[in-house]
């Protein structure tokens, strides 16, 4: 018998008998299943009609690799789904969109991919209610993560920053206008 496989049957042997001794004593050797972190339902873009509202009467972000729409929601507890009403989501509702030019579908795929594990890692909890709609560049699958989360991170505090100013009686666009000088004054 060759020295490797024997080597190899010893060690499987011996990691057999070793997980026997150790049942019940809470040390396992397999590590307990994590818990996956998921991108909810309820914080994604989903129809057709609002990734449009978005387009249509919403502001643009731009960076080197992605481009990013955003509109603010209204501020209303229930959303009507096909004559249902649901709760509508808190905070931001992100949607991707990666047309064809930019690659086959395994390219594409591997946007979207990296753009929600990006935004899952980097959306803010407590925000304004806004929808948002990110369109990558080509120039996304040659950049490295951690500067794909930096520019959706900027992104997203951007979108903040611009929409919570428009809304006066946040605690963001008062701060930001204490900081502003007086008419007729000189500073």
């Amino acid at each position: 018998m060759p020295y490797t496989s024997t080597v190899q049957s010893f060690s499987q042997r011996f990691e057999a008998v070793l997980a026997d001794a150790m049942i019940g004593t809470g040390l396992e050797l397999a590590m307990p299943p994590k818990k996956r972190a998921r991108f909810p339902r309820t914080s994604r873009l989903l129809r057709h009609a609002d990734f449009e509202r978005v387009y249509k009467a919403g502001g643009r972000h731009f960076s080197a690799s992605l481009t990013v729409f955003y509109l603010a929601r209204p501020e209303s507890k229930l959303e009507s789904r096909g004559g249902a009403q649901a709760p509508r989501a808190s905070g931001l509702r992100v949607g991707f969109t990666v047309g064809r030019a930019l690659g086959g579908a395994v390219v594409r795929n591997r946007m979207k991919r990296r753009l929600r594990e990006a935004v899952r890692m980097s959306r803010p909890m407590n925000g304004v209610a806004a929808d948002v709609v990110i369109n990558p560049k080509k120039s996304l699958l040659t950049v490295d993560f951690a500067r794909v989360l930096n520019e959706v991170t900027r992104a997203f505090a951007g979108i903040e920053q611009k929409l919570s100013a428009k809304q006066p009686d946040s605690p963001v666009a008062q701060a930001a206008g204490s900081r502003k000088p007086e008419a007729g004054s000189r500073s």
